[in-house]
């Protein structure tokens, strides 16, 4: 039987999108599994309302991404990558996170590795190096370069996000896709995508732009004082809360 999953990513704290999507994906009775590539924390500040959301789900499976990883540091007193208004960005969610959620965030992987239909994936937040370090982000990719990053990688499809664009890249060794941040994005839609893996190891990939209402979620940064909001607001969502003011 042919294998279906869903794969989100870049979640950045915000349920409103969260839900959206998850609504989406549950009309689609062949779904068997989403996976979640990263980023569920920080940028949006909707933080235990997106984990509450996650966690009580049986049917997710998470790898961490930067930003779980920087807040996470914070919290353990361990000095995070993150500097400057980010910083400070990271340490306001940081004392906001409950405690009750930082076992399961913190036992979340770098990499989780699948065999659905024969087919090998790769799940990782963004492409690594040595002891499981992100690397910076290639703003212009190509099938070349991700071929010689995984060059001694048996996966067969490599799923990733951290880049806030949609990524579809085939080449003579693999598939790479990105469905881009399911939280952050300058319209008022959600992105995620569908596989469909078939018994001859066929895989048909479908991307999804989901509309929701983020207008709470976008002049709530003001009204919480969220560190970094004008940043955040102009360069992850467009400076869209402009139309409500």
């Amino acid at each position: 039987m042919e294998t279906n999953i869903a794969i989100i990513t870049d979640i950045h704290g915000n349920s409103a999108a969260l839900k959206a999507v998850l609504e989406n994906i549950d009309k689609d009775k062949q779904i068997e599994h989403i996976y979640c590539l990263g980023d569920l924390i920080g940028i949006g500040h909707e933080t235990n309302e997106v984990l509450e959301i996650l966690f009580s789900r049986e049917n997710i499976s998470f790898v961490k991404g930067n930003h779980d990883e920087a807040i996470l540091r914070i919290i353990q007193g361990k000095e995070p990558s993150s500097v400057g208004e980010e910083r400070e960005h990271h340490q306001w969610i940081a004392s906001r996170l409950d405690e009750k959620f930082i076992p399961r965030l913190s036992s979340v992987p770098n990499k989780l590795e699948k065999v659905l239909n024969g087919v090998n994936f790769l799940f990782v937040h963004y492409h690594l190096r040595e002891k499981d370090k992100f690397l910076s982000i290639d703003y212009e990719p190509n099938t070349n370069k991700l071929d010689e990053i995984y060059k001694n990688s048996n996966a067969d499809v490599i799923c990733f996000g951290h880049h806030h664009i949609i990524h579809h890249f085939k080449s003579s060794k693999r598939l790479y896709l990105n469905p881009s941040s399911l939280g952050c994005n300058t319209k008022p839609f959600a992105p995620y995508l569908k596989l469909r893996i078939g018994m001859a190891r066929q895989i048909e990939v479908t991307f999804f732009e989901v509309p929701y209402d983020n207008k709470d979620f976008l002049l709530s940064y003001e009204k919480q004082s969220v560190p970094a909001r004008d940043f955040i607001l102009k360069v992850f969502h467009g400076e869209q809360h402009l139309q409500y003011i």
